[in-house]
């Protein structure tokens, strides 16, 4: 797990030592271990290690084999790397250092671009090609490593952050793309791959790879699909649900194998996370770190859930760790956790992660976490409302997902970011393009390969590793998402949603744990707009910063402003907040980039 960056120029320039060394600091804190660079001819490649497989000098990247002349940076973990090597050293391939980097250059160096099928994880890398004069990106199936980068006829700049980029080259076009601006008001915080907010940066669409050839044509191609068909043959409940067992019992001790360190959890409370260390139990773990976090309590909420996660850490004997955060420190480290967003997020619990994983960082260097399973398992309330919706097209979807409706977005930011109903039109196609057998099917296809990249992936990926916290996610391994894939909606659906887990959870968690209410992370301090926080949301929204860009039409924010707490999205999130949330990375992000050109 690291973080990774490079140049390369399609003119007679060089790349900038310096500005690749620009990156890498501001990489630092997703790779605290060690760094290094590596230029040669028009390409120049950075690297911010966190060192969890071979810990010696032997796995430093950039990696390169000077024979063939391949070089490659990577960030992420390949839990198929020990059999991946096996098979090379078969065909001839030898090997100087014992983890999954070198993996990936030799299996390019053996089938090219086509290793990308072969690889099995979570992954985002550039390989340097010098022989045949290209440079290749590319990003694992769900996206749960991230990729930006910044393109024109001159040069290419990635970067695992945005921030980096910024910190590469200031002059990058910061101005709004309303296409992504549309999106991100109707799908809380999603703008979908290739967009960002910002026009200058794109990030490279998952389970896909690009090609920039030295002469600056460029190509991407997918290499994964997801299908959502039922299997040739037909399987009752109970051979579903030893059928998911098996394979995320097998996704769990991957994920707990491949690694020379400790591997703990972040142990919410909820079935998911709760059921991770169950597994981890089966597959004969001992000593197993779990980690809760909690804040205090409002008076309408509490403030966490610490009385379902200490029951599943006294079951299994964990060595248990709880954290609980004073209100007083909420607001205050808020910006800080915007700092290292890559995009803006709208999800409050986001501060909730980054807080957490500062404390988890000083116990383990790796942890599961559950997320991934309510979107492959059909956990939320919206999806049975839309399996059993009697409207057809969009709107189907839309009524029961979108924070605004189109005409509300229009009324919500200035006329210059105006534009068609843009994310009806990439959602349906997104649907229409889904192999499926039910709607619900193309639903939590789209779900699982696009929509939750940027949330919640996104949030665990920023800001775990802004400590240097490799976060595993055995929900969303590749196996186990096709299968569920396969599986009749109904068994997902029944039970209050995400059936098939429940079913695997009895004997094996405490029926409290498994029967209770859907959760969602509790934050009163920041659900409830009123106080310091709704003070805190007028600074940001009413600052010189927020005033001279104009991003939001004034008569919205003044209505909004006038009866803060009553006006929510269909998901219940504050539409004040989201409106603030946007500023806020703003000003943490682009504002300062700028201002240090």
């Amino acid at each position: 797990m690291c973080g990774i960056c490079g140049e390369v120029r399609f003119d007679d320039a060089a790349p900038d030592r310096a500005r690749i060394h620009r990156m890498m600091a501001r990489l630092e804190r997703r790779g605290p271990d060690s760094e290094g660079s590596f230029i040669r001819g028009n390409a120049g490649l950075g690297h911010r290690r966190l060192a969890i497989i071979d810990l010696s000098d032997r796995a430093s990247q950039p990696m390169v084999d000077q024979q063939r002349g391949l070089s490659l940076v990577f960030n992420g973990t390949i839990y198929n790397y020990p059999e991946l090597r096996e098979q090379l050293i078969a065909k001839g391939h030898q090997f100087r250092s014992s983890g999954d980097t070198e993996v990936i250059l030799k299996a390019y160096a053996e089938w090219g671009v086509e290793c990308l099928q072969r690889l099995h994880g979570m992954f985002a890398f550039a390989i340097r090609d010098e022989q045949n004069g290209r440079l290749i990106l590319a990003r694992d199936r769900v996206g749960i490593k991230p990729l930006y980068f910044s393109h024109d006829q001159h040069r290419l700049l990635f970067a695992s952050t945005t921030q980096a980029l910024l910190a590469g080259d200031p002059s990058i076009d910061t101005s709004i793309d309303a296409f992504a601006l549309h999106n991100l008001f109707s799908l809380h915080a999603v703008v979908p791959a290739p967009r960002t907010v910002l026009k200058g940066i794109r990030k490279l669409r998952p389970a896909h790879y690009m090609v920039f050839n030295d002469d600056g044509s460029v190509e991407e191609l997918r290499y994964w699909t997801l299908a959502a068909k039922r299997p040739g043959r037909a399987m009752d409940e109970n051979e579903w649900t030893r059928a998911i067992h098996d394979a995320l019992r097998k996704s769990v001790e991957r994920r707990l194998r491949i690694a020379d360190v400790p591997v703990g959890v972040l142990l919410s409370g909820g079935i998911d996370s709760s059921l991770l260390v169950a597994l981890l139990s089966e597959a004969g773990v001992t000593g197993l770190k779990t980690f809760s976090v909690g804040f205090e309590d409002q008076p309408e909420e509490k403030g966490n859930e610490f009385v379902y996660s200490d029951a599943v850490a006294e079951r299994y004997g964990t060595e248990h760790h709880r954290f609980l955060v004073p209100n007083e420190q909420v607001l205050p480290r808020l910006p800080e956790a915007f700092q290292h967003m890559s995009e803006p997020m709208f999800a409050q619990d986001a501060v909730a992660f980054y807080l957490l994983s500062e404390v988890v960082s000083k116990q383990v260097k790796v942890v599961q976490s559950g997320q991934g399973a309510d979107e492959v398992f059909g956990g939320y309330f919206w999806y049975p409302r839309m399996q059993h919706s009697i409207t057809r097209g969009i709107r189907r979807f839309s009524e029961h997902y979108f924070d605004r409706d189109h005409e509300e977005y229009l009324q919500t930011v200035d006329s210059r970011y105006h534009t068609d109903d843009v994310s009806s039109g990439l959602i349906e196609q997104l649907l229409n393009d889904v192999e499926a057998d039910e709607y619900l099917d193309r639903v939590l296809a789209v779900d699982v390969t696009t929509l939750i990249i940027d949330d919640p992936v996104k949030r665990v990926d920023n800001m775990t590793m802004a400590w240097g916290l490799e976060a595993r996610v055995p929900f969303l391994d590749q196996e186990l998402i096709e299968l569920a894939a396969t599986m009749p909606p109904e068994l997902k659906l029944a039970s209050g949603g995400k059936h098939v887990l429940k079913q695997i959870s009895r004997g094996l968690l405490p029926d409290s744990v498994i029967d209770r209410k859907k959760g969602y992370f509790p934050m009163p301090s920041l659900k409830y707009v009123r106080g310091e926080f709704l003070e805190f949301m007028k600074q940001i929204l009413f600052c010189d910063a927020a005033k001279t860009r104009g991003l939001y039409d004034p008569v919205y924010v003044e209505k909004l402003m006038a009866e803060p707490e009553a006006h929510l999205t269909r998901l219940q999130g504050s539409k004040l907040w989201h409106l603030a949330a946007l500023e806020l990375w703003l000003q943490q992000n682009v504002d300062t980039a700028v201002d240090s050109e």
